[in-house]
């Protein structure tokens, strides 16, 4: 375990039961770290688990196996004081804004919630860190009486935000935070993460399957596939030059500003559908979609290997990938 992580996952798995005899593997063998303030992006399409992912790095859900640290500690199973403590350093910014907030709660009780259990304030001190927290996400003390129908889509998400912020984390793990709004307001809340991050140092884990957006605010960027992680590096790596299939087709999918190159480019279109995580195929799970795939995809699962320094894929032609 390395002191220069503040989150480190080994192995993670998380499943659940399906049925008879049938188990949903929603991560799978899944090994990462992030670094103290850098923001880890996480991506992949609808169902491949990264949502299941952080909320089991924060321990919303037990894992099935594998292990998760935190500043060098062992997190797996910590219990009432020891735990509560992680969860103290440890919160979650929610997708959908409409459904996280409580309907019945005031802004200031939503807010302040987290502070009564995680932290020893009377009562004009819990109202005066709220007036302090609105104005950090950009409302005024005014929004403390009102309630969350009152409120609009981008408004929400502000006070999901100032929710996490209340307790003083470390690690927020951003739960796709932008995609149930519209996107005039989409560029206000990214660029109101990034400055909450460089004012108190924050750590992020940034899950999202907007791609355009990863780029701008993560300094690293895992991709997932069907529970596993397929490729993880730099943001320059992955964008400049992906080297799994899946990933180059992901980013040829990112639309082009200019309206003259958008219609020249050459996009890489998968074939197929993809695969159920209850019976996943044998070997490579991206083989069915894959025009790489050989009969050694078919017997032989890669490894998610380092390729070069801070650099990991798990494809077997990833050299070939590379050339192309």
């Amino acid at each position: 375990m390395s002191e220069q992580h503040l989150i480190e996952v080994k192995n993670l798995c998380k499943y659940f039961p399906a049925g008879k005899k049938r188990t949903l593997k929603a991560v799978d063998n899944v090994s990462l770290f992030i670094r103290p303030g850098e923001t880890l992006g996480l991506v992949g399409e609808s169902g491949c688990g990264k949502t299941t992912c952080g909320r089991t790095i924060l321990k919303l859900y037990n894992q099935t196996s594998g292990q998760i640290f935190f500043e060098g500690k062992e997190i797996s199973h910590l219990k009432g004081k020891e735990l509560l403590q992680f969860k103290k350093n440890a919160q979650m910014i929610f997708q959908d804004p409409y459904s996280s907030l409580d309907p019945r709660m005031t802004i200031a009780e939503i807010i302040a919630e987290g502070m009564t259990v995680h932290m020893h304030l009377s009562d004009k001190e819990k109202q005066e860190r709220v007036s302090e927290l609105l104005a950090t996400v950009g409302l005024t003390e005014d929004y403390a009486n009102r309630f969350a129908h009152e409120l609009s889509g981008g408004q929400r998400q502000r006070i999901g935000i100032a929710r996490a912020l209340a307790v003083e984390p470390k690690f927020i793990v951003c739960d796709e935070p932008i995609s149930a709004l519209d996107v005039s307001i989409q560029a206000q809340i990214v660029n109101l993460l990034i400055k909450l991050q460089h004012d108190k140092n924050l750590t992020y884990l940034f899950i999202s399957h907007d791609l355009s957006m990863v780029r701008h605010i993560s300094d690293r960027v895992g991709i997932m596939y069907l529970g596993s992680l397929v490729e993880l590096g730099t943001s320059q790596q992955i964008f400049g030059q992906a080297l799994h299939p899946y990933t180059k087709a992901l980013i040829s999918a990112i639309p082009e500003a200019d309206p003259d190159s958008e219609k020249t480019r050459q996009r890489v279109k998968l074939e197929g559908e993809v695969p159920s995580p209850i019976n996943p195929p044998p070997g490579c799970r991206f083989r069915p979609r894959c025009p790489y795939a050989t009969e050694q995809c078919a017997q032989e699962m890669p490894a998610l290997e380092e390729v070069e320094p801070g650099r990991f894929v798990a494809c077997h032609f990833w050299r070939d990938i590379a050339k192309a």
